[in-house]
């Protein structure tokens, strides 16, 4: 099985000036655990997750200066990790576990086009593994 029919299709995106509330709210609303961060011409400069954000905003207290001048460019990790949509399913996992990361940027054309996270890779194993009564 190919990534591209197990991914989440669209990839949530923030630019590096992107405030880290501002990060954390828009994860909130889209209903994710990782934003992508680009550049203006929309190549992938890192990644931000939800315990990145969670681990940032609750060690800052907010009569400090520093919540209003940190950027998700000074949190986010600079190593996107990315996979063809066309590659398959076992080189996904391989890749996370070596990396140690529970979700790849998918690319196709070299364009973003979807997510794929170690729980898409599980819910595909164990709708094979289920046999109908």
């Amino acid at each position: 099985m190919k990534v591209k029919e197990a991914m989440n299709k669209g990839v949530i995106t923030v630019n590096p000036d992107i405030k880290p509330l501002e990060a954390f709210e828009k994860m909130y609303k889209e209903g994710v655990r990782r934003l992508f961060v680009m550049d203006e011409k929309g190549n992938p400069r890192g990644v931000v997750s939800y315990s990145d954000l969670i681990g940032v905003l609750g060690s800052i207290k907010p009569t400090t200066k520093e919540i209003g001048t940190l950027k998700i460019e000074d949190i986010m990790s600079e190593d996107t990790i990315t996979i063809s949509a066309d590659d398959g399913i076992e080189d996904a996992a391989n890749l996370m576990v070596r990396a140690d990361v529970s979700g790849l940027l998918v690319l196709e054309d070299e364009k973003p086009v979807g997510v794929i996270t170690k729980t898409d890779i599980c819910r595909m194993v164990a709708a094979e593994l289920l046999v109908p009564i």
